[in-house]
């Protein structure tokens, strides 16, 4: 006897097309501050607050966005088509009309705090909804603007808490963002096998080229975060920045471990579920808060 799955409400289909397990990857605004030491402070956190709302809202618009442009390409894919817009659940009218009321709101509330934080936002639309548009269709390019998603989050909680961004910062986030967009979509290459096809952005490239890539891009993060923590590590003293290296090349190993299983598909998915991982990130957490504190 067969059975038929129930559909969603329309609220509810709405509310899983802005990708809530996604809206993890916004607490990348956080790192500015936090490598600063400044976290702690209330009226920091206050503003780290306001940026996370922001970012969520205007992240979740770009998914609405992206569901919409990609429909016609979900229904051909062998996990997406259950997604709301492209099963019929929700149609294009209302995730656009919903995406333009999160953009007007989470700009203007990044705008509201600083002006630096609402152009911020507005670049990562235009950027991201350009991608949906055309930019994916371009090799290396479309690499490029989903890599900016996640730097601008982390230029967002800067620019939201008045840090300075150091140059290093910069390439630690420019190239690691880099390292999980090539290991993303080499592991959608890796585990959709002979159906890589019905994803059009993954026959841009070959499963070389995504490894190299994400090898280069994992390097230079490496070398830019081993050149910050020597530059600012104390000359007396438990040396906690150059001691925090080792758990954080022990994470972009491991993580790499989980890109060529082709379980990297989904990074949050990575973050949620690896215990290892995990494990690892509180020992680097700590170590780095014990350099950025002491």
């Amino acid at each position: 006897m067969s059975t038929t799955t129930p559909r969603r409400s329309q609220v509810a289909s709405l509310l899983a097309t802005t990708r809530p397990r996604q809206w993890l990857k916004n607490v990348i605004v956080v790192t500015a501050p936090l490598a600063a030491g400044i976290l702690a402070q209330p009226d920091v956190l206050g503003r780290v607050a306001v940026a996370l709302v922001a970012f969520i809202m205007v992240s979740a618009a770009v998914y609405l966005i992206n569901d919409v442009c990609d429909a016609e390409e979900d229904r051909r894919h062998p996990v997406k088509s259950a997604r709301p817009v492209a099963a019929g659940e929700v149609t294009p009218a209302a995730a656009l009309g919903l995406a333009v009321v999160l953009t007007i709101v989470g700009v203007g509330i990044g705008s509201w705090l600083t002006w630096e934080l609402g152009l911020t936002l507005a670049v990562y639309v235009t950027l991201q909804v350009s991608y949906a548009l055309w930019l994916k269709h371009m090799a290396v390019i479309d690499l490029a603007v989903v890599a900016s998603g996640f730097l601008l989050r982390a230029v967002g909680g800067g620019v939201a808490t008045g840090v300075a961004l150091s140059q290093w910062f910069l390439l630690v986030a420019a190239f690691g963002s880099l390292f999980m967009v090539a290991g993303k979509r080499y592991s959608e290459f890796h585990a959709l096998g002979s159906q890589a096809g019905t994803r059009r952005s993954l026959t841009l490239y070959s499963e070389s080229y995504l490894r190299f890539v994400w090898g280069l891009a994992a390097s230079v993060t490496i070398t830019a975060y081993c050149l910050w923590a020597f530059e600012i590590a104390p000359e007396s003293g438990i040396p906690w920045q150059t001691i925090s290296i080792a758990p954080f090349v022990l994470g972009l190993l491991r993580y790499a471990v989980d890109i060529d299983r082709g379980l990297a598909g989904e990074p949050e998915d990575i973050v949620l579920r690896d215990r290892v991982l995990q494990s690892i990130g509180v020992v680097w957490l700590i170590t780095f808060a014990l350099g950025v504190l002491g």
